[in-house]
């Protein structure tokens, strides 16, 4: 047990590593194409599914906004973390960590977006996720003071739903992705490497919680 806390400042670097890696999977090819044009990346994804003929007519129930969880996971988690003190992080980790999380809050604005568009009821929600990420960026210092497992276990709670509800819309459309192609499609290499740094930083919010 007297080991843990060494154990915890070896993976404070693991919590970087992790977010970069998700992010990187996040905004490469879930749906690869060697036209350009035609590659959809997880960032995509959110805007894409709306234009699917069974997603307008009501034949396939998505939930839009869960393609942006990715974004609000590694956003709020490096913004919970990049103050703690067990951690150890210098002010220059600490700015790239923040500014990465203001990054990936930043990324769920829609398409040509003007103020009176967040306020309609369809960009609601993620109007309210940015707010939120923004705010605990500027807030990360207290966020920092956060008992240890309920960071942990907040961490821990964004990277499950980050991975499992993306990836589970991303899979329930891509029988009717593979229609509009007229070419049966599979996950490309960018959802297994977001998935992959997502677990990276589940590690991190258990190792918290149970230690």
């Amino acid at each position: 047990m007297n080991d843990l806390p060494t154990m915890v400042r070896r993976l404070r670097w693991l919590l970087p590593l992790a977010g970069l890696i998700a992010l990187v999977g996040y905004f490469s090819p879930w749906i690869g194409h060697p036209a350009a044009g035609l590659v959809v990346t997880g960032l995509d994804l959110g805007e894409y599914v709306k234009f699917l003929p069974s997603v307008r007519n009501g034949g396939l129930m998505l939930w839009r906004e869960g393609f942006y969880l990715p974004l609000v996971a590694v956003s709020l988690t490096f913004s919970l973390h990049a103050f703690r003190a067990e951690l150890g992080y210098g002010w220059p980790m600490r700015v790239l960590l923040l500014l990465a999380a203001g990054v990936a809050a930043l990324n769920m604005l829609p398409p040509a977006w003007t103020p009176q568009l967040l306020l309609t009821p369809e960009f609601q929600l993620q109007t309210l996720a940015i707010v939120f990420c923004l705010g605990t960026a500027a807030i990360s210092p207290f966020a920092a003071l956060l008992p240890r497992r309920l960071t942990g276990g907040i961490t821990l709670l964004l990277a499950g739903l980050a991975i499992w509800l993306p990836v589970q819309n991303f899979l329930n459309a891509l029988p009717d992705i593979s229609l509009v192609y007229n070419h049966v499609q599979h996950p490309a290499w960018g959802m297994y490497v977001m998935v992959v740094g997502l677990v990276g930083v589940a590690v991190v919010g258990a190792v918290e919680v149970t230690r």
